[in-house]
């Protein structure tokens, strides 16, 4: 069974995703750390990120890789290429540098690809921007997850806090969620949008707990009903 969680940065996807499968029992992949991961190594390799045949490549020739630990369903840490970057990815410049990466076409191809395989393996919760759209159109369980701006900018700036990497300054976090949201929508691949048959959250003054129970209870009934 597939569960798509698609929405914006700051909406809540990630912990609720890793929440639901820890739940259920299920796998999780963050699809969002992948483009991470091609960004980090574009700027090593001091590849443009207006260089689609560039990013391709790296995208085709790096293998990214998910690591937890031993029972732990929840992939902790990230490697691009052997190199773990699972703090690397997470800083401001690699928030400015992901939306280009994310809407070259090579990119997304290769990164589909490589999504499919690992879902069509399990059970797996998979949390991102085009899951229920184009990675995954026939999930059974299609969430698209919202928030205000301002709650999203006040959750990013939370997070970075506890990681002690990326940005602390609100006012700047809220601008560069805004100039993601507006890219994100209007790329040409693959653009933000909820699936014709997803299931609208706006988590917005929400109980993360209230949401993870909602979405466990619509899974449960589907998987009763096999």
């Amino acid at each position: 069974m597939i569960i798509a969680i698609d929405g914006p940065s700051g909406a809540g996807k990630s912990t609720i995703a890793k929440a639901v499968a820890k739940k259920l029992g299920f796998s999780c992949l963050d699809t969002g750390a992948m483009y991470r991961a091609v960004a980090w190594q574009a700027l090593q390799n001091h590849v443009a990120l207006d260089d689609a045949e560039g990013l391709g490549n790296i995208a085709r020739t790096y293998e990214i890789d998910f690591e937890a630990a031993p029972g732990d369903p929840i992939p902790r840490r990230v490697f691009i290429g052997g190199v773990e970057v699972t703090d690397a990815i997470r800083t401001l410049e690699m928030d400015k540098a992901v939306s280009p990466v994310s809407a070259t076409v090579s990119v997304r191809e290769a990164l589909v690809e490589q999504q499919r395989r690992i879902g069509n393996a399990g059970n797996y919760v998979i949390e991102g921007r085009d899951i229920g759209t184009v990675v995954f159109p026939d999930a059974e369980l299609k969430i698209f997850m919202t928030a205000s701006d301002e709650e999203r900018a006040h959750r990013r700036v939370r997070q970075n806090v506890d990681r002690g990497v990326g940005s602390m300054d609100y006012d700047e976090v809220l601008a560069d969620l805004q100039r993601r949201d507006d890219y994100d929508s209007n790329r040409a691949a693959s653009p933000l949008r909820p699936a014709e048959d997803a299931v609208m959250f706006d988590t917005t003054g929400l109980y993360i707990e209230e949401v993870i129970v909602r979405i466990c209870d619509m899974a449960n009934e589907i998987l009763k009903r096999r």
